[in-house]
């Protein structure tokens, strides 16, 4: 859009209305105690998923949640809430680590560089942020107290008879020994199986593997020593406390199978002199397990390989080595596996089975290991299939199914004392047995892991914790914030000792202590900045209680509203509320959730139908269209596209159709030469019907925005400017309440029009961001009078305004009275009236 076809001067105007609400602190929310802080109003706590401040800066994609979020904020404080509307920036991270290899410049250089671009961004587009709670996550006083949050993890344990978190320091009172206090701690350190990639120089989260795999580099699995957080312990609460929750429903049910909750009993195998266990959700299928399996990692695959296996078992674990979880699990369509010439003995019957390793059982569900019943499991039934392993039916199915891999309930066959028992009474019984016999126990297993809380990265909150004779030990709290000292060279080793090793000065301390050189992963600075916005100046506490108190509520979540993109539909909000739940266990948050509501936005594609993206080709620079169109055309375009939940693709044409209503709205107020329309008239509004449209514009556009339908929402405001273009005088009084009720969408234009006006009639000029959301009036709402279409011989040719209980002969008198109807209906002979009240007359004459 060139300069001379701009419909209105949205350049001039909107970084007029930015600096005024930077220089004045308009959306700056005052805390109990502050300035300004009036404790009558109610509080509403709207936030954002914030943003990883890439060097690429945003693209129209990522605005989306950010206006409904600003809308909803700016509706609550007309609406007489004091409302908390915060940004930051989780800047710690992988990208900007390579990034520093790549160029040899200090990540925190390009990170501060990334974070002037953002904010730049993010102002441009007019959102009410109060910036004075800025925050990121490498920022030196917050990672002091990530890393407090870090040491109350590390002081704590759960405890089983409570179900919650307790200080350690009730075990030392005790008498536990340190051993045992390590043992038992919510971080600790363990030998475990993780993904390392040799070129980043750092573990993966599983999560992780995927990406970094796609872009080329190696990834394979291999046991390190690393911190863990005992996530695993809260694992049913996780489940449980979803459905205080309003969430959707899909992501609950994400969230719980991540957690997976299974029922059964675990059983004891012997192989040789040596044991092992395995859960199984179905014990009673015992008498048909005809083979074992056991993952590839296993470490006691080694102990029981034959020396005639043992070349095939070593090739096959390297090649399991690269393969992700996904390609083990989900993608798993062909089965592999080599048999270790080792046999279990079946602890029911005495059968020997073969022990086999596979690729599609992993260490990171059970035992690692399985009982294989491939008559009823899919892919033990394909896996016997394709090495010809015995198929044993021991459950007769309830219908007429076929018995080879049916896994649903049945009758036991084939299973000496629970024949023709039901699949409920068969495994209480095969579980009682096996507590007698002990060989197994009752079981509930889950599928989730505990929590790899360790990187070696530089480019990541340090552990606050040092080493001594083989011990750990936590920093004091005075010693906190500890960073990670400056380093000329970032490029990994290729071994897994940390980046932050070669600071020989900074690991190496008096005594013979050393610092851990590990670094925390991104997670643990996005798991409780919802929690620092509310109080990021402090210096005593993460958060104060005053705040923490006030910010919460009577629900179990804090945050009100938190809206952002599914990618983190597990995984962040899992440890979020984890950390939180952790925190309340130990009395320093009131609330047992994190977030109350959460509302996920849909992506935006680019004009192809593709994932927008800069590596696609399709990404869309939000600055572009401001300078084409304005900020408030994006942002109403943005909510325009369709509901806030759905995938949606980019069309600049709908920007442009939407910057056109924005200069309908304009010229409702605006003349050519910049001067006040004399349209509008301080007068009361004589118009019924524009009354009308008015009332239910403000009604509706109120009750979506609660709903956050902005769509409809905006629908309705176009009715209303509509109405407004068609009347012969536009009322000041009611002009301004559309104004308002437009000002979260477009704030930059209604304030300027509003400025106008205030000018023209002498009144205040406040801001009208600052403006009572206007109340609409029920009797205003009340149809007095409807459309009727008239028909001439079933052909549209009039529509008129008549009252609703008007009856035939008026609605027939009223339409001959017309011109259009006279012109087809004069000199003719009316036949018949065919009337509709409220919506048609159709005259038929001949």
């Amino acid at each position: 859009m060139s300069e001379i076809r701009k419909p209105f001067p949205f350049a001039e105007f909107e970084p007029k209305w930015q600096s005024r609400w930077d220089s004045e602190n308009t959306f700056r929310t005052p805390n109990p105690g502050d300035v300004g802080f009036d404790a009558t109003k109610p509080k509403y706590y709207v936030l954002d998923m914030f943003p990883y401040p890439s060097g690429t800066g945003l693209h129209v994609g990522h605005p989306e949640g950010y206006t409904a979020t600003d809308i909803v904020g700016r509706y609550k404080r007309m609406n007489g809430f004091n409302v908390l509307h915060p940004m930051g920036y989780d800047s710690f991270g992988l990208p900007a680590e390579q990034y520093a290899i790549k160029t040899g410049q200090h990540p925190a250089i390009t990170t501060a560089a990334n974070i002037e671009n953002f904010r730049r961004q993010l102002k441009s587009l007019g959102f009410g942020y109060d910036w004075s709670r800025e925050i990121a996550t490498t920022d030196p006083e917050y990672v002091r107290w990530t890393q407090w949050i870090f040491l109350q993890l590390y002081s704590s344990y759960f405890c089983e008879e409570m179900n919650k978190a307790k200080p350690v320091s009730e075990l030392e009172n005790k008498g536990w020994s340190r051993d045992q206090i390590d043992d038992v701690r919510l971080a600790y350190v363990a030998d475990t199986p993780v993904w390392w990639s040799t070129d980043l120089g750092t573990v993966l989260a599983n999560e992780e593997v995927e990406e970094w795999k796609s872009k080329g580099h190696v990834v394979e699995r291999r046991p390190l020593r690393q911190w863990m957080l005992r996530i695993t312990k809260y694992a049913q609460r996780l489940m449980d406390e979803l459905d205080t929750l309003d969430w959707p429903e899909g992501i609950k049910l994400l969230q719980k199978n991540w957690i997976g909750r299974s029922e059964g009993g675990e059983v004891v195998f012997a192989i040789a002199d040596k044991s092992i266990t395995v859960f199984t959700t179905r014990p009673d299928t015992l008498f048909g397990a005809t083979y074992m399996v056991l993952a590839p990692e296993h470490p006691l695959v080694p102990q029981i390989t034959t020396d005639e296996n043992v070349a095939r078992v070593e090739a096959y674990q390297k090649d399991c080595a690269s393969k992700s979880d996904l390609d083990r699990g989900d993608l798993n369509k062909d089965k592999s596996g080599v048999f270790t010439g080792a046999f279990a003995t079946n602890p029911v019957n005495g059968a020997q089975i073969p022990v086999w390793i596979a690729d599609y059982v992993m260490m990171g569900y059970g035992t690692g290991a399985i009982m294989a019943v491939p008559a009823h499991d899919e892919r033990d039934f394909e896996f016997a299939n394709r090495f010809n392993l015995p198929i044993l039916q021991v459950v007769r199915p309830l219908d007429d199914s076929d018995w080879q891999g049916y896994a649903a309930s049945g009758i036991a066959v084939n299973s000496g004392f629970l024949d023709g028992l039901p699949t409920a009474e068969a495994k209480a019984k095969i579980i009682e047995w096996l507590v007698e016999k002990e060989k197994g126990v009752r079981k509930i297993q889950f599928k989730l892991r505990d929590w790899l809380f360790s990187r070696q990265r530089y480019w990541g909150e340090p552990f606050p914790i040092v080493w001594k004779d083989g011990h750990h030990y936590a920093l004091s709290n005075v010693n906190l914030p500890l960073l990670a000292p400056p380093l000329e060279n970032y490029k990994p080793s290729g071994t897994p000792e940390p980046i932050l090793s070669k600071a020989r000065e900074w690991v190496e301390l008096p005594d013979g202590v050393t610092r851990e050189t590990n670094t925390m992963p991104q997670w643990a600075g996005s798991c409780w900045y919802y929690l620092r916005f509310c109080d990021p100046e402090n210096k005593e506490r993460f958060i104060s209680e005053t705040a923490e108190r006030y910010w919460s509520s009577d629900k179990p979540g804090m945050v009100d509203l938190y809206v952002g993109g599914t990618e983190h539909a597990v995984l962040h909000l899992l440890y979020a509320r984890f950390w939180h739940k952790v925190l309340f266990d130990l009395g320093h948050v009131s609330t047992p959730e994190p977030f109350q509501k959460l509302v996920n936005q849909g992506l935006i594609l680019g004009e192809d139908g593709q994932k927008m993206s800069k590596s696609c080709g399709n990404a869309v620079n939000p600055d572009d269209v401001i300078s084409e169109y304005g900020a408030d055309s994006l942002r109403l375009y943005e909510m325009f596209m369709g509901p806030l939940e759905q995938v949606k693709p980019w069309q600049m044409k709908g920007v442009e159709g939407v910057s056109r209503f924005l200069a309908r709205v304009w010229r409702l107020a605006i003349t050519e030469d910049g001067k006040l329309t004399e349209k509008i008239k301080a007068a009361d509004c004589t118009d019924k019907e524009l009354l009308r449209v008015i009332h239910e514009t403000i009604k509706k556009v109120g009750e979506d925005i609660e709903k956050l339908s902005f769509n409809t929402a905006i629908s309705q405001m176009m009715i209303c400017t509509n109405a407004l273009t068609q009347a012969e005088t536009v009322p000041l009084k009611e002009f301004t309440q559309f104004l308002a009720v437009l000002n979260p969408f477009a704030p930059h234009i209604t304030e300027e029009i509003h400025e106008r006006i205030c000018a023209k009639f002498d009144r205040s000029p406040g801001l009208l961001s600052e403006a009572v959301w206007p109340d609409y009036d029920d009797q205003a709402l009340i149809r007095t009078e409807c459309e009727l279409v008239v028909q001439v011989n079933g052909k549209l040719r009039e529509r008129i305004w008549i009252s609703m209980d008007a009856d035939e002969e008026t609605a027939k008198d009223r339409a001959f009275a017309s011109e259009k109807v006279k012109e087809h209906a004069d000199g003719k002979t009316l036949r018949k009236v065919i009337y509709v009240p409220g919506k048609i007359i159709n005259l038929v004459v001949s």
